[in-house]
């Protein structure tokens, strides 16, 4: 199996003014094409980091990064961004919609912004997917935290992603609703085949992940007892 993400001896550290501080320690990780993986730890432990730096959203202090058998180290700026344009996804936890669009627009931007035809028609089979059909002129405001986050996944999931990156993606909802936005999140990831990065502190999120590593002090352990396979969606995923 083929590689979407593979590290080795990444480290990032940051200057202070007590000097410098070591933020990751020497990762190294390899995702296959296709898997779910979830990462887990303590507050300040380097999570989002290690996230923003497989997403090629920031630079290591040293070591290297593949994404999809790409070096980052060899891209400038303007072609990182065409490499997540045309490989990557994103859910937030806080959701990350523009406030001035509808849920349709906020799902047509991605497809429209890769070239996608029939944008519109994509964003509309999306939003129905999602059980929001009914929404599709509503600004976020008049959305719940809920509703905004199905359109997140949505607007993710569009372009066809090789690579999904959720960061806390349930960490803002209640528990119902944080339930329903998983077992969306799993069904879609599973039909569409696609890799699966998710940050979270919770475990029970995790634990819905073929894998499971843990960020302590800058340093990823793969966590062996608690991985489980993917559940089957709940019938709330459907409403």
């Amino acid at each position: 199996m083929n590689s979407a993400i593979n590290v080795s001896r990444l480290c990032k550290s940051v200057t202070t003014q007590e000097g410098e501080l070591s933020i990751l320690d020497g990762i190294e990780l390899d995702v296959k094409l296709g898997q779910s993986v979830a990462i887990t730890g303590p507050s300040g432990s380097g999570k989002s980091t290690l996230l923003g730096l497989l997403a090629a959203l920031d630079t290591p202090t040293s070591g290297e990064i593949w994404l999809d058998g790409v070096a980052l180290s060899g891209l400038d700026e303007e072609a990182k961004a065409a490499l997540r344009k045309a490989k990557l996804s994103f859910i937030f936890q806080s959701f990350m919609l523009v406030d001035t669009l509808t849920a349709l627009e906020n799902v047509m931007l991605p497809a429209e912004l890769a070239g996608v035809k029939n944008a519109r028609q994509k964003a509309q089979a999306m939003l129905t997917r999602v059980g929001l059909s009914h929404r599709l002129g509503h600004l976020p405001r008049q959305l719940s935290g809920g509703e905004q986050q199905r359109v997140a996944i949505a607007r993710a999931f569009i372009c066809e992603p090789k690579v999904l990156f959720a960061d806390e993606p349930t960490g803002n909802l209640d528990p119902v609703n944080g339930a329903r936005v998983a077992d969306m999140l799993f069904e879609m990831n599973r039909e569409s085949d696609t890799t699966l990065v998710l940050v979270t502190h919770d475990l029970a999120l995790a634990a819905r992940c073929g894998r499971q590593l843990v960020m302590e002090e800058g340093r990823l352990t793969e966590n062996t007892a608690g991985t489980a396979e993917q559940e089957t969606p709940s019938p709330e995923a459907q409403a």
